[in-house]
């Protein structure tokens, strides 16, 4: 059983829901979760904010973190997690947790951050944490690591 679908399994045993917001990824996590049969019971939905100013506008990241630190940071990371759970809101309800992820996959640093550098965000009832990642190989390669260990961190952030 995948990842993904071990996720799934684990949200529904707790009646929870989720969402991502994704940056580097752009999507890929939203994908991988859909692809599991039955994921709807879980996933109320997901945000792309590839552009920095999206963080801010759609999930609510400090407008001064992002301009003082840029779009990869772990605060960012958390933030987008936190911001995801009540842009999917549903009546009034805002999702039970919140995957994010941030970074860059290259092939060169906007910022003189290491290619490979990716934080990736987990928001739960019980806190929000952001957890830093240096993945190595080509773009392709590190948004899919990237989404690995987003999925692994909800997985384990479910269960505890």
């Amino acid at each position: 059983m995948s990842r993904a679908a071990q996720l799934i399994d684990a949200l529904r045993e707790r009646g929870w829901t989720l969402g991502v917001a994704e940056s580097l990824t752009g999507g890929a996590i939203a994908s991988e979760v859909v692809s599991v049969p039955g994921a709807s019971a879980a996933l109320l939905g997901g945000v792309v904010a590839y552009a920095t100013p999206v963080k801010h506008t759609l999930l609510g990241v400090d407008s001064r973190l992002l301009a003082e630190h840029g779009p990869v940071h772990p605060d960012v990371a958390s933030q987008m997690a936190e911001g995801v759970r009540r842009a999917v809101a549903v009546d009034g309800r805002a999702a039970d947790v919140g995957i994010s992820t941030t970074g860059i996959a290259g092939p060169e640093s906007p910022d003189g951050q290491p290619v490979g550098t990716v934080h990736v965000g987990i928001a739960t009832p019980s806190g929000v944490q952001s957890i830093p990642h240096l993945f190595a190989g080509t773009r392709a390669e590190i948004r899919q690591q990237a989404v690995e260990a987003a999925i692994a961190a909800a997985l384990d952030a479910v269960r505890e």
